[in-house]
């Protein structure tokens, strides 16, 4: 068993080595995805909503965009992002220099990725209107914004001091994991009140 799993590993380094952006795509995606799954049992949804997913991919293809947004997305944005801060800050790697990039990272792709998730969700996976996401939005994005920047700036900074530019995706990918999973619960609160309206007769 622990040798498939490291011909596993070595077989993903490689892929990683030769093909960077999409084998980071990929992570994102399938990461994405499994949290999006847990994300489903801890809401309490008793059965996964696949035939959901499959019955949106089938009606609207633009939903399978959205599907695929960590392969689309997380991704490729993660290996464009790293790959443009090292290039600003010329690779360096001293605390002054890290803690730029953090607070840089904190204070643009932050918030716009948090936002960008809770839009997603809202207008296109639940297929909310968008008068109602506003609204929700404003109320939650504070705090789910107020929330990441109590966490994430340690995830950075260990990111960008210790972790090779090559892995910066897959290490934020596998935090973000957990970090997709409150998202999820967050925006599923979201979509609560309108769910809970009493059927009018």
């Amino acid at each position: 068993m622990g040798s498939v799993a490291k011909k596993g590993l070595q077989k993903y380094l490689l892929q990683l080595q030769h093909h960077p952006l999409r084998t980071k795509a990929i992570t994102a995606a399938v990461l994405s995805g499994i949290s999006d799954t847990v994300s489903q049992k801890l809401s309490g949804i008793p059965k996964l909503q696949l035939r959901r997913i499959l019955l949106k991919m089938v009606k609207d293809p633009l939903f399978v965009l959205f599907l695929l947004f960590g392969f689309a997305y997380l991704g490729p944005f993660g290996h464009y992002m790293y790959m443009l801060l090292d290039k600003i800050f010329k690779g360096k790697r001293d605390s002054k220099t890290v803690a730029k990039k953090v607070v840089l990272e904190q204070l643009t792709t932050s918030p716009c990725n948090n936002l960008l998730f809770m839009i997603y969700y809202g207008v296109v996976v639940e297929g909310r209107p968008w008068m109602h996401v506003k609204t929700r939005i404003k109320q939650e994005y504070p705090k789910v914004q107020m929330t990441a920047w109590t966490f994430w700036p340690v995830v950075g900074w260990i990111n960008h001091q210790y972790v090779p530019l090559q892995f910066r995706v897959i290490f934020s990918s596998l935090v973000a994991f957990c970090w997709g999973i409150f998202l999820n619960l967050r925006a599923r609160a979201m979509t609560l009140p309108k769910t809970a309206l009493p059927k009018s007769n």
